[in-house]
Formats: C-alpha cells, structure tokens, sequence
C-alpha cells in the first residue's frame, strides 16, 4: 500500500502538533502538582506554634504508665514521654503524635548488657514491643475551636523521634484505656 507524500506530511504534522500539545499539558500537570506542593509545605512551615512553647517545664509531670492508670477523661494533665511507639509515630499533615513512657527503651538506647539493639528504627520501641500498648499516650495541639492544628508537628514545633516532651492538657480517654492529651504546651527537655 502506497501513502500518498502529501497524505504522510499531513499525517507527520498532525502527530508532531499532537507530541507537541500533549508535552505542554504534561508539563502544566507537572507544574501545577509541584506549585500546589510547594504551596501546602510553605503553609504548614509558616504556621506559628509559639503560643504552645512553654518556657520551662511543668511541674507535677507524671509518665506516660501513671498517666494511663490515673488520670480521668477530661482531668488537667501533665505528662512526660519519648517521642515514638511505631516507625512513623507522626499523624501527618496535624501537630500529633505518640509518645512512650520514658521506663522503656528505645532500640537505639543501651541494654543491660551494654549493647544497643541494631535497628534502623529505633523510635518504634520493637526491642519492647510487648510492653507498648499500655505504654502510649496520643498528643494533639488543638485550636482554640477544639480542632487539631493542621500543621506538621516536626516542622510546627522542631521536633524529631526520641525527643523527650513534657505535655500540659486535658485527657482524653476511650472505652478501652488509650489515653489522649489535648494538648495546650509543651516543653521540649534538652
């Protein structure tokens, strides 16, 4: 079969304008996914969480076990724990997360033998893995409306995994013990 010369210029004219649109609108794609990024990373590292920084700790803090088995739903709290209890102890895209009675260890922390566990995760607690769930406590900035802080924890606040914080709030418990503070400050120990 025989394509005609002008029928196969026509033909390579339209499919180089096809190649042509079709790389524009791909590029747009990819700009607008990168703008809308960029723009969603620019609001959550501009949010202001100065109002909850304390200046010095707390007093009365109790860990996060006594906490668990004390405190009321609803009670003024104070509680001090380690940042972690899983490999991504961070609620994304919110100013929460989990923290860990300070008794346990970390996998990165030395055993009695003098040997730290090896893990690339240390923060997730697997050396005591057994001993976790009443061991955590949840930790949610909220606004002053009750809503949780539609910011980055890591970012908000400078935080990392491991860190030991002193939260000052208000419990809320579940029917089944879990232990969350709503959290008004917190100060971060060196």
């Amino acid at each position: 079969m025989k394509i005609p010369v002008l029928g196969l210029r026509s033909l390579l004219r339209s499919s180089a304008a096809f190649m042509l649109v079709a790389s524009l609108l791909l590029v747009g794609c990819s700009q607008s996914e990168v703008d809308s990024t960029a723009s969603s990373k620019t609001t959550e590292a501009a949010y202001d969480a100065s109002g909850f920084v304390l200046a010095s700790e707390p007093e009365g803090g109790m860990d996060v076990i006594a906490a668990r088995d004390s405190v009321e739903d609803q009670a003024d709290v104070v509680i001090v724990g380690r940042i972690g209890g899983g490999l991504n102890p961070w609620v994304e895209g919110r100013a929460a997360f989990q923290i860990v009675d300070p008794s346990l260890l970390a996998c990165s922390d030395e055993k009695e033998d003098g040997e730290p566990c090896s893990c690339k995760t240390p923060w997730d607690y697997c050396c005591e893995s057994d001993k976790l769930p009443k061991a955590m406590a949840l930790v949610q900035f909220v606004e002053a409306d009750g809503t949780t802080v539609k910011a980055d924890a890591r970012k908000a606040f400078n935080l990392k995994e491991l860190q030991t914080v002193v939260v000052k709030g208000k419990a809320k418990r579940d029917d089944v013990g879990n232990l969350t503070v709503f959290a008004t400050g917190m100060f971060v120990r060196p």
